[in-house]
Protein backbone atom coordinates (compact mmCIF):
# COMPACT_ATOMS: atom_id res chain seq x y z
CA UNK A 1 0.00 0.00 0.00
CA UNK A 2 2.19 2.77 -1.32
CA UNK A 3 -0.31 5.55 -0.54
CA UNK A 4 -0.37 4.63 3.16
CA UNK A 5 3.45 4.75 3.25
CA UNK A 6 3.47 8.18 1.57
CA UNK A 7 0.93 9.50 4.07
CA UNK A 8 3.10 8.29 6.95
CA UNK A 9 6.21 9.91 5.43
CA UNK A 10 4.53 13.35 5.43
CA UNK A 11 5.04 13.49 9.21
CA UNK A 12 8.83 13.36 8.73
CA UNK A 13 9.16 15.77 5.81
CA UNK A 14 10.75 19.22 6.27
CA UNK A 15 8.40 21.58 8.08
CA UNK A 16 8.42 25.37 7.77
CA UNK A 17 6.34 27.42 10.21
CA UNK A 18 6.78 31.03 9.23
CA UNK A 19 3.65 33.20 9.47
CA UNK A 20 5.48 36.08 7.74
CA UNK A 21 6.17 33.87 4.70
CA UNK A 22 3.06 31.83 3.98
CA UNK A 23 4.31 31.11 0.46
CA UNK A 24 7.37 29.30 1.86
CA UNK A 25 5.10 27.36 4.20
CA UNK A 26 2.78 26.36 1.36
CA UNK A 27 5.64 25.32 -0.93
CA UNK A 28 7.42 23.29 1.75
CA UNK A 29 4.47 21.91 3.72
CA UNK A 30 2.06 20.85 0.94
CA UNK A 31 2.05 17.34 -0.49
CA UNK A 32 0.29 15.75 -3.47
CA UNK A 33 -0.59 12.09 -2.99
CA UNK A 34 -2.06 9.74 -5.55
CA UNK A 35 -2.77 6.06 -5.93
CA UNK A 36 -2.61 3.89 -9.00
CA UNK A 37 -5.88 2.33 -10.16
CA UNK A 38 -5.21 -1.01 -8.51
CA UNK A 39 -4.12 0.65 -5.25
CA UNK A 40 -7.34 2.65 -5.08
CA UNK A 41 -9.45 -0.46 -5.32
CA UNK A 42 -7.45 -2.20 -2.59
CA UNK A 43 -7.55 0.72 -0.13
CA UNK A 44 -10.25 1.12 2.48
CA UNK A 45 -11.57 4.43 3.74
CA UNK A 46 -10.77 3.42 7.31
CA UNK A 47 -7.12 2.56 6.49
CA UNK A 48 -6.51 5.89 4.73
CA UNK A 49 -8.29 7.84 7.49
CA UNK A 50 -6.21 6.06 10.15
CA UNK A 51 -2.98 6.83 8.24
CA UNK A 52 -3.83 10.55 8.06
CA UNK A 53 -4.84 10.61 11.73
CA UNK A 54 -1.50 9.06 12.73
CA UNK A 55 0.33 11.62 10.57
CA UNK A 56 -1.66 14.48 12.13
CA UNK A 57 -0.79 13.21 15.63
CA UNK A 58 2.90 12.91 14.74
CA UNK A 59 2.88 16.45 13.33
CA UNK A 60 1.22 17.66 16.52
CA UNK A 61 4.09 16.21 18.55
CA UNK A 62 6.66 17.83 16.22
CA UNK A 63 5.02 21.26 16.41
CA UNK A 64 4.81 21.08 20.20
CA UNK A 65 8.47 20.04 20.43
CA UNK A 66 9.38 23.04 18.29
CA UNK A 67 7.57 25.25 20.78
CA UNK A 68 5.75 27.15 18.04
CA UNK A 69 3.37 29.49 19.89
CA UNK A 70 0.63 30.11 17.30
CA UNK A 71 -2.11 28.20 15.57
CA UNK A 72 -0.97 25.43 13.24
CA UNK A 73 -3.38 23.39 11.14
CA UNK A 74 -2.89 20.16 9.20
CA UNK A 75 -5.45 19.89 6.41
CA UNK A 76 -6.44 17.25 3.87
CA UNK A 77 -8.56 17.64 0.74
CA UNK A 78 -9.35 15.85 -2.49
CA UNK A 79 -8.23 17.71 -5.59
CA UNK A 80 -10.87 16.40 -7.95
CA UNK A 81 -9.29 17.91 -11.06
CA UNK A 82 -5.93 16.23 -10.42
CA UNK A 83 -7.40 13.04 -8.92
CA UNK A 84 -5.16 13.45 -5.88
CA UNK A 85 -5.30 13.79 -2.15
CA UNK A 86 -3.49 16.86 -0.96
CA UNK A 87 -2.41 17.78 2.53
CA UNK A 88 -0.71 20.76 4.04
CA UNK A 89 0.50 22.14 7.35
CA UNK A 90 0.35 25.89 7.95
CA UNK A 91 0.57 28.44 10.72
CA UNK A 92 -3.08 29.43 10.43
CA UNK A 93 -6.31 28.38 12.14
CA UNK A 94 -8.68 26.13 10.15
CA UNK A 95 -10.95 29.03 9.17
CA UNK A 96 -8.03 30.91 7.55
CA UNK A 97 -6.51 28.25 5.29
CA UNK A 98 -4.81 29.85 2.27
CA UNK A 99 -7.22 28.79 -0.46
CA UNK A 100 -8.21 31.34 -3.06
CA UNK A 101 -11.93 30.97 -2.36
CA UNK A 102 -14.59 29.50 -0.13
CA UNK A 103 -14.25 25.98 1.19
CA UNK A 104 -16.25 23.90 3.67
CA UNK A 105 -14.64 22.32 6.71
CA UNK A 106 -15.57 18.67 7.17
CA UNK A 107 -16.31 17.29 10.63
CA UNK A 108 -14.52 14.10 9.66
CA UNK A 109 -11.99 12.85 7.17
CA UNK A 110 -14.19 10.06 5.79
CA UNK A 111 -16.11 12.15 3.20
CA UNK A 112 -12.85 13.51 1.77
CA UNK A 113 -11.33 10.03 1.49
CA UNK A 114 -14.52 8.47 0.08
CA UNK A 115 -14.51 11.07 -2.68
CA UNK A 116 -10.89 10.34 -3.51
CA UNK A 117 -11.26 6.55 -3.54
CA UNK A 118 -14.36 6.79 -5.74
CA UNK A 119 -12.61 9.14 -8.18
CA UNK A 120 -11.06 7.24 -11.05
CA UNK A 121 -10.64 10.12 -13.45
CA UNK A 122 -7.47 12.20 -13.49
CA UNK A 123 -7.61 15.54 -15.24
CA UNK A 124 -5.30 18.51 -15.51
CA UNK A 125 -4.33 19.93 -12.13
CA UNK A 126 -5.22 23.55 -11.46
CA UNK A 127 -2.92 24.93 -8.74
CA UNK A 128 -5.46 27.67 -7.99
CA UNK A 129 -8.40 25.26 -7.62
CA UNK A 130 -10.34 25.67 -4.40
CA UNK A 131 -11.37 22.41 -2.73
CA UNK A 132 -15.01 22.05 -1.82
CA UNK A 133 -14.41 20.04 1.35
CA UNK A 134 -11.39 20.20 3.68
CA UNK A 135 -10.60 18.24 6.84
CA UNK A 136 -8.60 20.34 9.26
CA UNK A 137 -6.85 19.21 12.44
CA UNK A 138 -5.16 21.55 14.90
CA UNK A 139 -1.55 20.49 15.45
CA UNK A 140 -0.45 23.64 17.28
CA UNK A 141 -1.54 26.11 19.89
CA UNK A 142 -4.42 28.43 19.12
CA UNK A 143 -3.44 32.05 19.61
CA UNK A 144 -6.45 34.30 19.97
Amino acid sequence: MVLLTWIAEVADEPLVLEPADRRAEWETNTWWLSAEGEDRRSLSVSAVVAAFERTASALQVRVRELGFPGAVTFSVWHDEQAGQLRCSTGSVPADELPFGGDYALSDGLEPVIKGFLADGEVGAADPEAVPSLVWAFSVGAVSR
